[in-house]
């Protein structure tokens, strides 16, 4: 498979998931702003959702500029990620019609935590998958901002099991994760940079 193919199954399903995430938010039963403010943890939950996808299509993106040779096991790993993104619309419409219980807000922190490791399982496949997508490694380095970001989910796994106080910082903690990487990963930018700055 050509990295071209990759990336436009990847796009597709990641649109797929936008697509049923807004589908499952269903038109209120009135007419008053009221009947619209009464959907607000089903609205919230899908913003955030839909941040999340957005930020990890966007990170594929500059992600795939690195790759220059691709092999079965990045196929794989692409498809181990695209399977924990795809349970976003799930884990999103729970949270909403559970108006945030601890179940489904550790739930939630579950799944963006897989889907945070399946990224990195296809950073690592990507780089030892031929010495020409080296970019990426260079790019890459120890990843703080990454290791970061896993210890913000564990702490929004665990964190509803202590109350009210636990279901709010567990939220805290992934929007804090999402705010980080709303800027694209500029590592890969600047790497890509020096990379066609050499090429000229």
């Amino acid at each position: 498979m050509t990295k071209s193919r990759l990336e436009a199954f990847s796009d597709g399903v990641l649109a797929i998931i936008i697509t049923i995430m807004v589908l499952e938010l269903r038109v209120p039963e009135g007419h008053e702003w009221r009947s619209l403010l009464e959907l607000w943890p089903k609205l919230l939950g899908y913003l955030i959702s839909f941040v999340y996808v957005g930020i990890y299509w966007n990170n594929h993106h500059h992600l795939m500029h690195t790759v220059r040779v691709v092999r079965g096991g990045i196929l794989w790993a692409n498809l181990h990620l695209l399977f924990w993104l795809s349970l976003f619309p799930f884990v999103t419409a729970w949270v909403g019609e559970s108006h945030f219980a601890p179940v489904p807000m550790t739930c939630y922190g579950g799944v963006a935590l897989m889907a945070a490791l399946a990224y990195t399982v296809l950073v690592r496949t990507i780089i030892s998958a031929h010495p020409d997508n080296h970019l990426l490694a260079d790019a890459i380095g120890s990843d703080a901002k990454g290791n970061l970001s896993m210890i913000a989910y564990l702490i929004s796994i665990v964190a509803p099991f202590f109350g009210p106080a636990g279901v709010t910082l567990s939220g805290l903690m992934l929007l804090l994760v999402a705010l980080v990487w709303l800027v694209p990963d500029r590592r890969i930018e600047r790497v890509l940079a020096r990379d066609n700055a050499g090429r000229d």
